[in-house]
């Protein structure tokens, strides 16, 4: 079993999903952030518990090289979509979405398969292949 599948089954062994991991370094600290999901929203209690069930495997299996902080949270109501299942769980919602010209394109997201995704614009919706997003993430009208 790998590191990415032992905190997998520990974040679902606490009822939610993994939705992301991610490394990264923010004022010359390395981080570890794992971003876990729910239906139900995510507490300060269900992130302190995972943190403390991953600190162990994490010191057996270190993911990143020397010290680094490890973060549980949620991913937030504006988030990255980067696999599949981002996309399928944010139907319904607004997502802005960057192609390789840098173009930007908002609009609900329809529709998520395998291959592409279903953008319900202001003029008409479109069909996007995942092949030509950049980037994407959900946004919230404030």
């Amino acid at each position: 079993m790998n590191l990415e599948e032992s905190i997998q089954m520990t974040v679902n062994s606490c009822g939610v999903e993994l939705y992301d991991i991610i490394t990264t370094k923010e004022n010359n600290v390395d981080i570890f952030r794992v971003l876990i999901s729910s239906p139900n929203g995510i507490t300060l209690n269900q992130c302190s518990k995972i943190s403390k069930l991953l600190s162990p495997i994490l010191d057996v299996d270190e993911p990143m090289y020397g010290n680094y902080n490890l973060e549980v949270s949620s991913p937030g109501i504006e988030r990255k979509l980067r696999k599949t299942q981002h996309y399928q769980a944010s139907i319904g919602e607004n997502i802005s979405i960057k192609d390789f010209d840098k173009n930007i394109i908002k609009g609900t997201l329809k529709n998520a398969n395998e291959k592409e995704i279903i953008l319900s614009t202001e003029d008409t919706e479109q069909k996007i292949s995942y092949k030509d997003i950049s980037s994407a993430r959900t946004y919230f009208n404030w």
